[in-house]
Order: C-alpha cells, then sequence, then structure tokens
C-alpha cells in the first residue's frame, strides 16, 4: 500500500515509525514530515493545513491510506474531501470533528448524553464573562471555544488571571476567531490521564492509558504548552477505572455522536480530570495526542495499518490490540522561551550517540534537514522516550539518554514520571 501520513511533529514521526513496520506499509510520504520522518519516509513540502495540496498530491500518487495528525485539517474536513475522492482517510469527518474543534459543542454534548464532565458556562462578551468570574470566584478555568494548538486553556488561580486570560482572548484577539467564544468552568482539583480509543462509528478498541503533562515547569507551574512529556500505561487507571471510563464516557460518547447523525471513526482521545477515583472530562480529541501517542505507539505489538483499515471499513470488532509488557516514558525538549516567542534554526548535536542506546527512541518534532545538520524548527523539538518493564528504569532511560542531546538553549522538565511512583 502506499500510505500518506499529513503532519509534522512528534505525533506524525512516532505514526510514520509505527506504519513502517507493517507489512502492508510499500510507500510511505510524510506531508510536511519532518527532519527525523525524512528517515523513514519520503518528505512532501505541503502544508497539513493546504489541504488542496494534500488531496491532489494524494489523487496524483494514488494514495490507498492517509493518517491525519493534527487537528487543523480534520476540523476543517480533510477526511471529506479524500473521501469524496476515493481515497481512504483515518480520522473522523468534519461534523465528527466539532468535538474537538468547539469546546461549547462538546460541553453541551455531554451535558446532553449525560458523560461526568466539570460545571461550566459559555459567553460570546467579555463583560458577561467577567461578571460572571467576578461572581464564581476562583480557581477558574478559562477556555477560548476553538482550536488554539493546546494553549487556548488557562487554569486561573486568581480572579485577576481569570479576567486577563478573558482580555487575552476576546480584546487582544490572541487566538483570532478561535475566541469569538469562551467556555468557563468549575476547577476540579485531582489528577489528568489521558485516555484514548479507536473506533469504526459503532465499536471501539481502547489503548492503554497515558499522562501528559502540560505546564511549561517542573511540579506543573508556569504556562500550559502542548505538552512537555507524557508516560504509558498510566498506573493511575485501574482496570476498575479503565473500565468505568469506557463504559460511561467513551461508548456513550461513539453512541451519542451516532445519533447526531455524525458518526465517529479514527482515535478518539478523553482528556480526563481524576478526581476521588471517578474521572471527569475536561476535554475530548479528534486525533492522536501529542505527546501521549510517542509513549503508548512503542508498546503496541499490534499492526497499526490493519487497524486503521478496520476504524474506515467498520469492522473493529474483528480485532484486539496486544501491547509489550511494560513501560514508555517520553521527556519533550523544548526551544528556550517556548510556549511564548524563541527561536529557530539552532544545530542540534548528539543524535547520532542515541542510536547505539537500547530501549530509547528519539521522536522528532520541531527538526529541519538543512545542509545534512539537524536543526531545531519549532517550540517542542524532540522527544525522547525509554522503555522498559520497570517503570523507574524507563524513566532513567530516557534521562541518560537526553545528556547525550544538546542545542542551544534546550529546556526539558525533569520530572516526566514522578506522579506514577505513588501508585506503583
Amino acid at each position: 500500500m502506499k500510505i500518506a501520513i499529513v503532519g509534522g511533529g512528534g505525533r506524525e514521526h512516532a505514526l510514520a515509525w509505527k506504519i513502517k513496520q507493517s507489512p502492508l506499509c510499500d510507500n510511505l510520504f510524510c506531508l510536511p514530515g519532518n527532519a527525523g520522518t525524512a528517515e523513514i519516509a519520503t518528505n512532501i513540502d505541503i502544508s497539513a493545513e493546504d489541504l488542496d495540496g494534500v488531496v491532489g498530491f494524494c489523487k496524483e500518487k494514488a494514495i490507498d491510506l492517509v493518517a491525519i495528525g493534527p487537528e487543523n485539517p480534520l476540523a476543517d474536513g480533510i477526511v471529506d474531501r479524500l473521501s469524496e475522492v476515493g481515497i481512504k482517510a483515518f480520522g473522523p469527518s468534519k461534523k465528527a470533528a466539532q468535538l474537538e474543534a468547539s469546546k461549547s459543542f462538546t460541553k453541551d454534548f455531554l451535558k446532553k448524553y449525560n458523560i461526568p464532565t466539570a460545571e461550566y458556562e459559555t459567553f460570546t462578551s467579555f463583560e458577561d464573562a467577567k461578571a460572571y468570574i467576578e461572581k464564581k470566584g476562583a480557581p477558574i478555568v478559562v477556555k477560548a471555544d476553538g482550536l488554539a494548538a493546546g494553549k487556548g486553556v488557562t487554569v486561573a488561580k486568581t480572579k485577576e488571571e481569570a479576567i486577563k486570560a478573558l482580555k487575552s482572548i476576546f480584546i487582544e484577539k490572541r487566538f483570532g476567531e478561535a475566541g469569538n467564544r469562551v467556555v468557563i468552568e468549575e476547577f476540579l482539583e485531582g489528577e489528568e490521564a489521558s485516555f484514548l480509543v479507536f473506533s469504526d462509528g459503532e465499536n471501539i478498541l481502547p489503548m492503554i492509558a497515558a499522562q501528559d503533562h502540560k505546564p511549561i515547569y517542573n511540579n506543573d507551574e508556569g504556562p500550559n504548552t502542548g505538552g512537555m512529556g507524557s508516560y504509558a500505561p498510566a498506573p493511575i487507571v485501574d482496570e476498575n477505572l479503565k473500565q468505568y471510563i469506557i463504559d460511561n464516557i467513551m461508548k456513550k460518547a461513539i453512541d451519542g455522536m451516532k445519533k447526531e447523525e455524525a458518526p465517529y471513526k479514527g482515535v478518539l482521545y478523553a482528556g480526563l480530570m481524576i478526581k476521588d477515583k471517578k474521572p471527569y472530562v475536561l476535554e475530548f480529541n479528534c486525533r492522536f495526542g501529542d505527546p501521549e501517542t510517542q509513549a503508548i505507539l512503542p508498546l503496541l505489538k499490534s499492526d497499526i495499518v490493519q487497524i486503521m483499515l478496520a476504524t474506515i471499513e467498520g469492522n473493529l470488532n474483528k480485532y484486539s490490540l496486544s501491547w509489550k509488557e511494560g513501560y514508555a516514558v517520553g521527556v519533550v525538549l523544548a526551544s528556550g522561551g517556548y510556549p511564548l516567542s524563541y527561536e529557530k534554526g539552532k544545530p542540534i548535536i548528539g543524535l547520532d550517540k542515541i542510536v547505539e542506546l537500547d530501549d530509547v527512541i528519539v521522536f522528532h518534532a520541531g527538526t529541519k534537514l538543512k545542509d545534512g545538520q539537524i536543526l531545531t524548527n519549532g517550540g517542542r523539538v524532540l522527544n525522547v522516550v525509554g522503555m522498559d518493564k520497570d517503570f523507574r528504569t524507563a524513566q532513567e532511560k530516557a534521562y541518560n539518554a537526553i545528556k547525550f542531546i544538546h542545542f542551544d538553549r534546550m529546556h526539558y522538565r525533569t520530572d516526566i514520571g514522578n506522579k506514577a511512583y505513588k501508585y506503583l
């Protein structure tokens, strides 16, 4: 099969790495890819958000399967566009992708189908939203309604911080049209977990639970990012909790979308808050998580291409997933200044040393190849993943590997995975 991956981040490198292992994969293309995907696939200089370019390329090359990584092309209807020209595309339709593209749609959907979530209100005016915050107090959560690359959510510890976030969204228009509407919800104290399933619109296959680390600094301090590292499986989600999530969240969501006449096909990712051993939905994402994918896929033994085809063809019930024993811990190496302003084009050294290490994989995110040298090209630059049957050893393998890598103003958290110890 000729397979194309849309996107150029760490998630897409992990997908390329996994897809490449399938006996069904003959040719692999990444649009646009990065310096890491260039080693295992053919990079094509077409942006993930250039829908005409992507569809045109896939038609011209007679691509058999397209796996879409990022949320924006999904929200813009890339799966519908590809399906219209007879190309199999892995991901939800534009209508189904509303589960990520609109937080107000999702909150109303959760309420309608009795799926546990935080209390909330939706606003289209700064003054009304401000009055609500003055009345409710803090801590409180402020969310831009639309897509904001994981940076549209502020967990405000004070009323002043919440109102500042409102100004940034409504008045300064930091997120453009994504901030025309704002969801304000109660702050839930607890621990986050990420739970992903494959869905064919009717049946689901759950993956192992993961845990992301969104804030930029240790101990979950500082502004939120797209994610500074993750590990899987996350022991906070034991077998009982896993079954509860499947029955009361994931199945209800898939059944609900069917009733909404928007059958959900692809990966559905629930960002959960676990409070007093009960899960609440913070958000749904309509694709593989980043950086969760980089910790989940190295442990998946099953052929991912087979599973992707089954989600498209509607026969996921014929398959099951098998997993390697043990854990994967992935740490993000970011550019200094991220998630605000940062510089690109810094040479990365030491990657050649990692090849010699056992049970360590480096997935590239914001990297590019120029004149034979790998340079930084984004906020999150690399994901260093360590694996082992023992959790502490997996964590050590990741952090020991990082010692070999250097680029100017490299930043990473030193506590990825520490939350797991209280459950192990």
